[in-house]
């Protein structure tokens, strides 16, 4: 029988008893209805799942102990970032988790010009909670035990800025100059792909990427929307350099 996975942000160590953070606690008893004695999966991040057994089952706190630590190879070879403009509510959610189970290494939010969600402060540190945990319950259903970084939202100009050097930069681009026939080798420091929001990139937008070394990836001859095309890009990239 499969058990359940969770995220926690917590350090996990083999033959620790630990109390579970509320949100992890409520999946677990709440929705999954584990009693006590029955085991579950924990990871952190660390590449490592980590076996566990629920110990205790409180009104204000869930205890489990850590039985086991096994070790997970089974991110891909290719290290690719999302730079991805902010897209509304679900969509945003969907690209998160399915960018996920694709294997994306960090996904970068970006306000871009034609951006249609505003976020303020308050607003934008909640929507990075929540993303955070979307990403982490992807994970969990997934099977990887290391979990993308997520970024606070930026401009394109500093997400951009951001970046590691010596990327492949690219962007799709029905007329580009790169083909996925033409990507013989996976670049040693990784791929990023840029996608646009709903209202797609703006003449600005197109060229604050040129200036910071984004080139255009030809994918079909169709206009894809924002939750889709950064799916089929990685869908594609992975499939044709990483482990797809």
């Amino acid at each position: 029988m499969r058990l359940t996975r969770c995220p926690v942000d917590l350090p996990l160590q083999v033959g620790q008893t630990l109390s579970l953070p509320e949100e992890a606690a409520n999946h677990l008893v709440r929705v999954m209805r584990l009693r006590e004695g029955e085991g579950c999966v924990l990871f952190n991040g660390d590449g490592h799942d980590y076996a566990a057994t629920v110990s205790s089952i409180g009104k204000r706190e869930v205890q489990v102990h850590v039985d086991r630590s096994d070790a997970l190879d089974n991110e891909s070879p290719l290290t690719i970032t999302l730079l991805q403009g902010i897209a509304r509510g679900e969509k945003m959610d969907l690209i998160l988790q399915k960018a996920t189970e694709l294997g994306v290494s960090r996904i970068l939010p970006v306000n871009a010009e034609r951006t249609e969600v505003k976020l303020d402060a308050a607003r934008a540190e909640k929507r990075l909670a929540h993303w955070r945990s979307v990403v982490g319950s992807a994970c969990g259903q997934s099977g990887r035990a290391r979990i993308p970084r997520i970024d606070a939202p930026l401009s394109l100009a500093a997400a951009a800025a951001a970046l590691p050097l010596q990327t492949l930069r690219l962007t799709l681009d029905p007329q580009g100059e790169h083909r996925l026939a033409t990507l013989e080798a996976a670049p040693a420091n990784g791929v990023v792909i840029a996608i646009g929001p709903e209202g797609g990139w703006s003449p600005r937008d197109r060229q604050q990427l040129a200036d910071a070394g984004f080139q255009g990836l030809q994918l079909g001859p169709r206009i894809l929307r924002t939750e889709t095309a950064g799916l089929a890009a990685i869908a594609a990239l992975q499939a044709k350099l990483g482990d797809l």
